[in-house]
C-alpha cells in the first residue's frame, strides 16, 4: 500500500528519456507476485497517461490492481533519475490524497500481510493518518511489515525521526538500513536499534554490502550479503524486503530468510530496472543450501555466479 510514480531515466548516448515505473510498495508487490503469491497493490493514480502506464506495468507483473483508485482531478507523480540525482514531482499527487477512509473501501479479510513504508507518512497528513490506521486499527488477522525507507527530502518540515520510530514500533516486521538508522536515531548498531524499537516481533537491520541482522524472539542472526558486481543499487532494498517476506510467509528459518532477501536483492542489483529478474531457480536453491564458506565465496555478476 503506497504511491508509485512514472519514472524517467536518460537513454544512453542521446538526449531522450526512457519511461518506467518506480514505487517501493508496488516493487515489493511485483516481486511477491513473481514468487507465486497472490499480491495486491492498493494506491491512487491520476486519470492521465502516466497513471495508465503505471497501472499497466504493475498489472502485467501479475499484481491485483482492483483497489487502485483513479483520481479524475489529481495527477500521477513523476520522478527523473539521473546519475547522482533524483528529482521528484509528486506534490499534490493522487496518492497524496489517500487517507484512513481508504480502509472502508477495501477488504483485508483474507490478507496475510500488509506492506507499507515510511515514504507514505511524508506525503501528507492524510497519508500519515492512513499509516496509523493500518498499523493500529487492524481489520483482520494479518501482520504489517514496515520498511523505514528514509527519504530526507520528503521531510522538509521535520518530524521524520520521531514519527518513523512511532510507526515502526507499531509494526510486526520492520526493515531498516543501518545507514538510515544512523541518520534517524544516531546509531547503526542492531542491538541499539532494537532497544529503540522494542515493539516489533521481527526487526531486520540491513548493513549494506556487509549483510543483514535479524532480531526476533530474543534471537540475533547475522547473514553476510552475497558479493555482487553492482550495475545499479536502486530497488535493491525493495527486492530484499520481498525475498525476506516471501520466505517469512513460507515459514522458513532465520538464516534462510535473510539469504532469500540477499538473493532477491542480487537480482535487482544486476539491472537498471527497479524490479530486476530473479536469479535462476536452481542457482538460488543451491545458494540457499550452501555451507557458509561457499556462500561467502560466491560472486554474482551479469555473466553468472562464480563460486569461491
Amino acid at each position: 500500500m503506497g504511491e508509485s510514480m512514472a519514472v524517467f531515466v536518460p537513454a544512453p548516448g542521446d538526449r531522450t528519456w526512457i519511461e518506467g515505473v518506480g514505487g517501493a510498495e508496488s516493487n515489493v508487490a511485483c516481486h511477491l507476485a513473481s514468487r507465486g503469491f497472490r499480491s495486491r497493490w492498493v494506491s491512487a493514480l491520476g486519470q492521465d497517461s502516466f497513471g495508465r502506464a503505471v497501472l499497466s506495468r504493475v498489472r502485467a507483473a501479475g499484481v491485483d490492481t482492483a483497489d487502485v483508485h483513479i483520481d479524475p482531478t489529481r495527477q500521477t507523480g513523476l520522478y527523473f533519475k539521473e546519475p547522482g540525482a533524483v528529482t521528484y514531482y509528486r506534490r499534490g499527487s493522487a496518492a497524496s490524497a489517500l487517507g484512513p477512509d481508504l480502509l472502508d473501501r477495501i477488504s483485508l479479510a483474507h490478507t496475510r500481510l500488509v506492506h507499507v513504508s515510511g515514504i507514505t507518512a511524508a506525503l501528507s497528513p492524510s497519508c500519515l493518518g492512513l499509516l496509523r490506521a493500518v498499523l493500529r486499527d487492524r481489520r483482520g488477522d494479518y501482520r504489517v511489515s514496515f520498511d523505514i525507507n528514509w527519504r530526507p527530502a520528503l521531510w522538509e518540515h521535520g518530524g521524520g525521526p520521531e514519527l518513523l520510530r512511532e510507526l515502526a514500533d507499531s509494526a510486526d516486521i520492520v526493515l531498516v538500513g543501518s545507514d538510515e538508522a544512523e541518520a534517524l536515531w544516531g546509531t547503526d548498531d542492531p542491538a541499539e536499534v532494537r532497544a529503540l524499537l522494542p515493539g516489533p516481533e521481527t526487526l531486520v537491520v540491513k548493513q549494506g554490502a556487509d549483510g543483514a541482522t535479524l532480531m526476533e524472539s530474543g534471537q540475533r542472526v547475522f547473514e553476510p550479503a552475497l558479493a555482487v558486481d553492482v550495475v545499479e543499487p536502486v530497488g535493491a532494498g525493495d527486492a530484499f524486503a520481498a525475498g525476506f517476506l516471501a520466505s517469512t510467509l513460507d515459514g522458513q528459518g532465520a538464516g534462510r530468510r535473510l539469504r532469500a532477501g540477499h538473493l532477491s536483492a542480487a537480482g535487482t542489483l544486476l539491472t537498471h530496472e527497479d524490479v530486476g529478474e530473479q536469479l535462476p531457480a536452481e542457482l538460488a536453491s543451491a545458494l540457499l543450501d550452501a555451507d557458509e564458506p561457499a556462500w561467502r565465496g560466491a560472486r554474482v555478476s551479469t555473466e553468472g555466479v562464480r563460486l569461491g
